[in-house]
């Protein structure tokens, strides 16, 4: 079921992270952390990572495609198909440690089989996302369970930001609270630099010349588009917005999305929606040419991607929710939209139009003042230069794998 290399051993100690995304099968910031973290990994210990799919040939990389003979079931049940291979190849390993709902059960099993510490990141919650439900169906439940024993479970919790671990020890009260450990997300500073190419992006429909606002993310509910397409019907007309939307949750999400984009685009001009997941070297061009990068999230335990817009000298407007305030500095790299949001796991706005304002007004305010922007684009930067980087992460996670072996 696997295709498995070989790997150097560079310590005694030998972990195996477990995982739906790796390259070239990334979507998502959990991807991107994965990706970096058994990079960084590699100089401390002997690693073999176990990720969805059939990754490119990487020593210690193994890949597990869905079995066949689940290919018609339910897709949490083609998951748990997947888990369940991984979970057998994990003998010998010192710890698991797993990330995401995908590979919690394959982590959990591991550490039972094997008799070896599971740890587990937390980049999202089930229980935060109940519009998971229109997505998956009956599956959601399936995730949910899953997801919950893994947490109940784990010798170690790995949460990315202070707002992460408060969501989990409200989500999962029975979790040990000294188990829970905060290790923020980082980002490589070497492949994420400012890139200004006017004709590059003149080239993807933006005017180089206009104040831009740009959007990078899922269409998903928690990723809050749909609020941004409304706060950007009050912005000014020289401001364009730019979309790097894709990989949409459901149809409906989509077609919400759609409907949106289209009213705007018959209003104003400067709004450009690139679909397709633009490779690094253009994505940094795009964010390079951002008079300011906007996250206007209902739910992020850290958001990835206001650091790489950050490390491309972009100021970033965001939702003060979840991790994003550990991240933006109000005032300094950039801007903090205030939200009262509903308990109930959706995190909705409990006053909608007054969220739509208070971001159109912020952005509105950062896009129109470009000399501000770029001084804390400049800060954010630096920022991320001093906070965020892998070497400091790998450091602090190696810490936790010791920390359940005692």
């Amino acid at each position: 079921m696997a295709s498995s290399l070989s790997s150097t051993t560079v310590t005694g100690v030998r972990i195996d992270l477990l995982t739906r995304e790796y390259p070239p099968n990334v979507y998502g910031g959990a991807g991107v952390h994965v990706e970096n973290l058994a990079a960084v990994l590699r100089d401390r210990a002997d690693v073999r990572v176990r990720a969805f799919g059939r990754p490119v040939a990487e020593d210690g990389v193994s890949g597990y495609p869905d079995l066949p003979e689940l290919a018609s079931a339910n897709a949490a049940l083609r998951t748990f198909g997947v888990d369940l291979a991984m979970a057998a190849d994990c003998a010998g390993a010192d710890v698991v440690h797993s990330h995401t709902w995908y590979a919690n059960l394959a982590g959990h099993l591991a550490g039972l089989l094997h008799d070896v510490p599971h740890v587990l990141s937390a980049h999202s919650l089930e229980p935060l996302r109940p519009w998971k439900a229109e997505q998956l169906g009956g599956g959601y439940a399936l995730s949910s369970w899953a997801e919950r024993t893994a947490y109940l479970g784990a010798a170690g919790v790995i949460a990315v930001s202070g707002g992460m671990r408060k969501d989990i020890l409200r989500s999962y009260p029975e979790v040990d609270p000294d188990r829970v450990h905060v290790v923020h997300n980082g980002i490589d500073l070497s492949g994420w630099n400012r890139d200004e190419n006017p004709d590059a992006v003149r080239a993807a429909g933006i005017d180089p010349d206009r104040p831009a606002i740009v959007f990078v993310g899922r269409i998903t509910r928690q990723k809050g588009l749909p609020y941004l397409l409304r706060a950007a019907r009050r912005l000014p007309e020289e401001v364009q917005l730019v979309l790097c939307a894709g990989a949409p949750d459901t149809k409906e999400i989509l077609a919400e999305v759609s409907g949106l984009v289209a009213g705007l685009q018959s209003e104003r001009s400067g709004v450009v929606w690139i679909e397709r997941m633009l490779p690094r070297d253009e994505l940094c061009q795009v964010l390079s040419a951002a008079t300011t990068f906007v996250c206007p999230s209902v739910y992020e335990p850290l958001g990835i991607v206001n650091l790489e817009a950050m490390a491309c000298e972009a100021a970033v407007v965001g939702t003060a929710t979840g991790g994003i305030p550990e991240v933006v500095e109000d005032g300094v790299t950039g801007r903090l939209v205030p939200i009262d949001q509903v308990q109930d796991g959706t995190g909705t706005p409990r006053d909608e139009e007054r969220f739509v304002a208070d971001l159109a007004e912020v952005l509105t305010e950062v896009a129109t003042d470009p000399h501000r922007a770029r001084e804390m684009g400049r800060a954010g930067r630096r920022r991320a230069e001093d906070h965020f980087s892998w070497g400091a992460i790998a450091d602090r996670t190696m810490d936790v794998y010791r920390a359940v072996q005692r």
